[in-house]
């Protein structure tokens, strides 16, 4: 296993956020639109591209999957579980939050079922939410890739020849090098990167 970190200036979807956030809950029965389902979706946009991040090792088998089956990690009083947004390519945003806020009320009362965290094809863990600025996420076997996100955090970066304060989040891509080489490693969180940082583009699909 091997990790590769970059990080996402998070201004645009906070912007995003703030400007559509209302009318996203008042559209969407209540929903809230959080930063989760981009990194959800953005996954499933760069997992198309670089299908060996959606596979899986199966003995000496190689298993391409056709569906994006996304992990997403949630906290419990027992530790993280992974409860899976299946076909998350065909689910918009709300879909997305609303799935993943269903999961966390069952993972913290104990009612996810075994076929809701099984199956998965990747994984997406928030370290951020306890407070973690950087880490490096474990496989959960046997998916061959899991994204880490961590805590945003304003910090000075270069612009144009200038320097700006911005809310950075840095980003883990740990992945088994059985199968991912670390180009197409670097390349898949770099396709990440691009989108949280342009998010028109996860809803363009380009």
């Amino acid at each position: 296993m091997l990790t590769t970190f970059n990080e996402a200036n998070m201004d645009p979807i906070m912007r995003m956020r703030r400007q559509y956030q209302d009318e996203f809950v008042a559209r969407h029965n209540g929903t809230r639109l959080g930063f989760m389902s981009f990194f959800v979706r953005a996954a499933v946009e760069a997992l198309k591209r670089f299908p060996a991040v959606n596979a899986s090792l199966d003995g000496d088998d190689v298993v391409y999957h056709g569906y994006y089956d996304v992990g997403v990690a949630v906290s419990t009083e027992r530790g993280l579980v992974v409860p899976i947004v299946r076909d998350a390519d065909a689910l918009g945003l709300h879909q997305i939050e609303d799935q993943i806020t269903e999961y966390s009320a069952k993972a913290r009362e104990n009612k996810l079922s075994i076929d809701e965290m099984t199956g998965g094809t990747f994984t997406i863990s928030n370290g951020g939410v306890f407070g973690s600025l950087m880490s490096t996420p474990i496989l959960n076997p046997p998916q061959t890739a899991i994204l880490g996100m961590h805590k945003i955090q304003d910090r000075p970066v270069v612009e144009d020849g200038e320097i700006v304060v911005r809310p950075m989040m840095y980003l883990a891509l740990s992945y088994d090098h059985r199968l991912i080489d670390g180009q197409e490693a670097v390349q898949f969180l770099v396709t990440i990167k691009g989108m949280i940082e342009d998010p028109a583009r996860i809803l363009l699909e380009l």
